[in-house]
């Protein structure tokens, strides 16, 4: 058996929005605030669960949206999270802002409690695309919020979306040629998606939005891929771009297949070799915890030949595959004698490449990953 080492990394989930965009289907609450209160108590009670504090060498706030906190919430969010996770020395603590956010009170006190980046949901530069997305800012909050992050020393990540509805090649050359003029150390961008349960889904449904044509969302995908190399910033990751030495370092715990922690509504930890994932209503997660409950909605131990296998299919998002000798070392298992004949089906079909020591996407395989790994994850 391997053995089981402490989590280095946390997760912590602040379900807050001052509207629900129409494509979003996270676990948010919007125009609530009216629970925040409570929501700050119940997660100091589930961290308690920690029993003693631990550190980690990466932390992030995800959303909704933490910066929807102000003031002494905010910093007690901050405050009560440090409590059991201090950061170890040379760490990366992140958080998700929405650029109609941020002002000075706001930078100044994630800078005061150690922030070392924010990831900024940016999402397009286009004024007409904004509405359409739902967005409640507008292009300037860009611009302005990057000043802000950069006044107190934190880096810049830009969340840009592609594919909305209606869009044109020209938008989205613009929105990246505006995003690099920012000058961003870390770029996501992500092609929207219609999930069941949204806005956007039910317009979909009744035929007033469609979804872009593929091979125009592939176009948009490849003018990303070149336009954000040519401005210096690696493709390191399916969705994901930075500069050197700025890749986000809590996500690469994910796709590395390592431990970590996590909590808030709807919050997915791994420990053990469980996973675990909280209740994603955020006033039955009040309810659960403040009423001495367990938050978890869901777990599952998974079994080495399972674990294996969502290790490849995390690992191969990065452009750099996945390494045999990493792979055995990590699983214990052979790739190639776990998950050889679908391999070497993709290899022929010019989606996968494979040098003898790495297994790695090709340009074509990059296209299409979405729709490989339901197999490989097959036992």
């Amino acid at each position: 058996m391997l053995a089981i080492t402490q989590p280095r990394a946390a997760y912590i989930h602040v379900p807050f929005c001052a509207h629900r965009c129409g494509y979003c289907n996270f676990t948010l609450v919007a125009g609530r605030d009216d629970l925040i209160e409570q929501y700050l108590l119940a997660l100091e009670r589930e961290l308690t669960g920690l029993e003693i504090p631990r550190p980690v060498e990466t932390l992030f706030f995800g959303g909704g949206t933490p910066t929807h906190l102000r003031g002494a919430h905010l910093e007690r969010l901050l405050q009560t999270v440090l409590k059991w996770h201090p950061l170890e020395a040379g760490n990366e603590f992140s958080v998700e802002a929405n650029p109609a956010d941020l002002d000075e009170e706001a930078v100044a006190i994630l800078a005061a409690h150690g922030v070392t980046r924010v990831s900024l949901g940016a999402q397009s530069f286009n004024e007409a695309k904004l509405k359409i997305l739902e967005r409640d800012h507008v292009a300037a909050d860009i611009g302005r919020s990057v000043e802000l992050i950069r006044s107190v020393n934190l880096d810049v990540s830009l969340d840009l979306i592609f594919a909305a509805p209606g869009e044109t090649t020209e938008v989205w050359n613009e929105d990246l040629r505006q995003a690099l003029e920012l000058r961003p150390g870390h770029v996501s961008t992500y092609g929207l998606t219609f999930e069941r349960g949204t806005q956007f889904w039910n317009r979909l449904e009744h035929g007033l939005y469609q979804r872009a044509d593929e091979e125009l969302e592939r176009q948009f995908y490849e003018t990303a891929i070149e336009q954000l190399a040519d401005a210096g910033l690696e493709h390191y990751e399916v969705s994901n771009f930075a500069m050197p030495g700025k890749r986000c370092r809590h996500n690469e715990a994910y796709w590395t297949g390592k431990e970590y922690f996590a909590a808030g509504p709807g919050a997915a930890r791994y420990i053990d070799g469980e996973r675990s994932i909280n209740h994603r209503s955020t006033t039955t997660y009040i309810k659960r915890v403040l009423a001495g409950e367990s938050p978890v909605a869901e777990s599952e131990v998974l079994s080495p030949n399972a674990k294996a296998r969502e290790l490849f299919v995390f690992a191969m998002r990065r452009l750099e595959g996945v390494q045999r000798d990493w792979f055995a070392a990590q699983s214990d298992f052979a790739l190639d004698e776990l998950l050889g004949e679908m391999i070497r089906r993709h290899l022929s079909l010019g989606l996968l490449a494979d040098d003898g020591e790495r297994v790695r996407l090709t340009h074509a395989g990059l296209l299409v990953s979405d729709a490989l790994w339901g197999e490989y994850l097959s036992e």
